[in-house]
């Protein structure tokens, strides 16, 4: 014999309530709709499902072992019901994304903390990548979100981009380094001492080659490259050697590295860093409700990024050192 396991879990409502009445409210039944459908298993069975006369009702023992049954398949829908409310509203689930090495090391990482307190039962899986492998990683459906830097032109390429960030960069040095104790300091200064290559692929690197075109060098003496951000901090903080880093990079390690911004000016390039998503189609609300996670963290730390850029004395260039 075949039941209906919808019949089963309205059973188990009776018998957890002892009321017709109360378990059609909670199923949202009607009272002789649940009547119904009890007498209709009643006579498929042959055999009461409630002792007559009994209030609060009272099951039988096969009234009791089904309601069992029906408890088991009441409890799976409830909890499928509630799966599908937290999927909807960013409660649960698993978000992949990905961004450039140092961002996610020094802001990222730390915000999906963050956020993962708050929403303990979404899963994040983080990755590195280049601007490159973000935007395959986002058209091929396996990222989520990619945090990079973009130029203006760039962002329109099928994707959506939010910006949470404008770029400045900088030249980092060793808080001891000797370059901070000139009283003029110009580009042409920064020949003098080895350079931190910026990893293959970074935008960083291009932007080190603007800073020698700017200084009309073809090379400089590279002594490192490659490393993740805590190595490049760690190879700073014992030599003379200089690199070009995000200014908010240095910013988020200010209290706890010996690395700080050498003030001099260097050329600017045309990006923001954002969040990249594809244009148009679903979007996973865990995923959208991390995003919106991370633009308020920027929202908060932009102020406070700003306010200590403006606090250096940026040297002077080599056209404002001559000026009268």
């Amino acid at each position: 014999m075949k039941i209906d396991e919808k019949h089963l879990a309205q059973l188990a409502a009776v018998v957890e309530t002892g009321s017709v009445t109360d378990a059609a409210r909670q199923l949202g039944l009607s009272q002789p709709a649940l009547s119904r459908t009890l007498s209709m298993l009643e006579k498929r069975l042959g055999e009461p499902l409630f002792e007559p006369g009994k209030r609060p009702l009272r099951p039988t023992i096969i009234g009791q072992q089904l309601a069992e049954h029906g408890r088991v398949i009441f409890e799976a829908s409830r909890k499928a019901s509630e799966t599908v409310r937290s999927f909807r509203t960013g409660s649960v689930g698993t978000v992949r994304i990905a961004g450039v090495p140092f961002f996610m090391d020094a802001f990222i990482s730390r915000m999906i903390g963050e956020f993962q307190v708050r929403q303990p039962d979404i899963r994040v899986d983080q990755s590195y990548g280049n601007l490159p492998e973000l935007e395959s990683g986002i058209a091929s459906n396996r990222l989520d979100l990619a945090i990079t830097p973009l130029g203006i032109v760039d962002a329109a390429r099928g994707f959506s981009f939010t910006p949470i960030l404008p770029g400045r960069n900088i030249v980092a040095c060793r808080k001891s380094h000797p370059l901070l104790r000139k009283r003029r300091l110009t580009t042409k200064d920064l020949i003098d001492f080895p350079w931190i290559a910026p990893l293959p692929g970074s935008p960083l690197l291009a932007d080190l080659h603007a800073i020698l075109l700017s200084i009309g060098m073809s090379e400089i003496s590279v002594r490192y490259s490659g490393g993740s951000l805590l190595s490049v901090f760690n190879y700073l903080e014992e030599t003379d050697a200089l690199t070009v880093l995000p200014h908010s990079v240095v910013f988020a390690h200010r209290k706890d590295r010996q690395v700080t911004v050498l003030p001099v000016e260097i050329p600017q390039p045309a990006r923001t860093l954002g969040i990249l998503r594809l244009a148009g189609g679903p979007r996973l609300p865990a995923a959208e409700r991390l995003a919106q996670h991370i633009t308020t963290r920027f929202d908060d730390l932009r102020q406070l990024i700003k306010r200590h850029e403006n606090s250096i004395v940026w040297g002077m260039s080599e056209d404002r050192a001559s000026a009268p």
